[in-house]
């Protein structure tokens, strides 16, 4: 007991210590001569306030390490400067890029992220939005999962008040703020790349048909082919529908693609996963790249450079997506006034060529 009543003082001596040192809009106020309302507007980069006394109140509070209370904040105005992010999947480099791209802006802002994932089922991303509401977000920012076809539980969510912005794989349906890749004009730019090399026979490994980038991906796709006047050949597109959460979906499809006949001379991997799965079972297979086969990914790899040969990509840019996705997002929180105009931002995607779509010496003429 008596070790208890020790820790309890050591916690309680400690509380009041971090109490004493802390300091409030008061103390800030009192000590610059300036009033309660100038302080907080100006530590809030109130246009009101003029930037030579903005710069003195932040000089202020940060050589004496003020910190907002956000719990008193948010039991003034019923907001917990929270955001939540929902995700298919966190382990992948993709969204590892976007979350700190979202952090990059919500640690300036003063706003906690709740991050949650869905693992591409449908069911369990209605529970994470369950979740996520509970915590009383001040707004959403999504990318959906594969098996979402119904977006009622987001238009469910806006309907109460909460804001929500969709980046990555999005839901053209409801009517908000989205930041995408050009899906389309990457996907093009990578078919165009293996025709130029001297592939003939180019496969598709993507994510389920409903998605977003899945359609946008393969209408790029298909342009490229037309306008080198290669046919399309349905034979050699394989669907993936859990975007590659399932190893053996993935093997499934490339096992399928080896055994056509003719079979084909490269394959594009829509996502980092489906990436990674088509290169273990193509290495299982002891298949030379790209002598047997070309492969270039729709990927956000750290070091691309690291796979057997290099591997050629098509690279999003994650970082500044998750950076505008809640610059979109803190608009609609911090707006005075309904915003009604909605933006759709697509953002480059940049073909980086490496050794594993090297020329096709079968068929190259060029």
């Amino acid at each position: 007991m008596k070790r208890v009543y020790l820790r309890m003082n050591i916690i309680i001596r400690n509380y009041a210590i971090m109490k004493s040192e802390s300091i409030t809009i008061k103390d800030i106020a009192k000590a610059l001569n300036l009033s309660f309302s100038t302080v907080s507007r100006a530590l809030k980069d109130s246009y009101k306030i003029s930037e030579p006394i903005r710069r003195k109140v932040r000089e202020y509070a940060n050589e004496h390490h003020y910190k907002p209370n956000l719990l008193a904040q948010s039991l003034r105005g019923n907001k917990g400067r929270s955001i939540g992010l929902l995700l298919p999947a966190i382990p992948n480099s993709f969204f590892s890029e976007v979350i700190s791209g979202i952090e990059s802006v919500a640690n300036e802002k003063d706003y906690k992220l709740i991050i949650t994932q869905s693992l591409e089922s449908y069911d369990k991303e209605v529970r994470s939005l369950s979740y996520l509401s509970w915590h009383s977000i001040d707004g959403l920012i999504v990318s959906v999962a594969a098996e979402t076809t119904s977006f009622e539980h987001f238009k469910a969510l806006q309907e109460k008040g909460t804001p929500v912005v969709f980046f990555d794989r999005i839901a053209n349906d409801i009517n908000t703020h989205s930041v995408t890749t050009d899906n389309r004009g990457g996907a093009y730019k990578a078919t165009k790349h293996l025709i130029e090399q001297g592939y003939r026979r180019i496969a598709q490994i993507t994510s389920p048909p409903a998605l977003f980038i899945t359609t946008e991906r393969l209408a790029g796709y298909k342009e490229a082919l037309q306008e080198a006047g290669i046919a399309f050949n349905e034979n050699y597109i394989k669907y993936c529908d859990h975007g590659g959460m399932d190893f053996n979906e993935i093997q499934t499809a490339t096992e399928a693609l080896l055994a056509a006949t003719p079979a084909p001379d490269a394959i594009f991997t829509a996502s980092d996963r489906i990436t990674i799965g088509t290169l273990t079972v193509l290495h299982k297979r002891k298949m030379k790249i790209p002598e047997d086969i070309a492969v270039i990914g729709f990927s956000n790899f750290s070091a691309p450079e690291i796979f057997n040969p290099p591997l050629t990509t098509i690279k999003q840019p994650a970082f500044e997506m998750g950076r505008q996705a809640i610059e979109l997002l803190l608009q609609l929180i911090e707006s005075k006034r309904p915003i009604k105009q909605f933006e759709k931002r697509v953002l480059s995607a940049e073909l980086i060529v490496r050794e594993s779509t090297g020329k096709n010496k079968r068929f190259y003429t060029g």
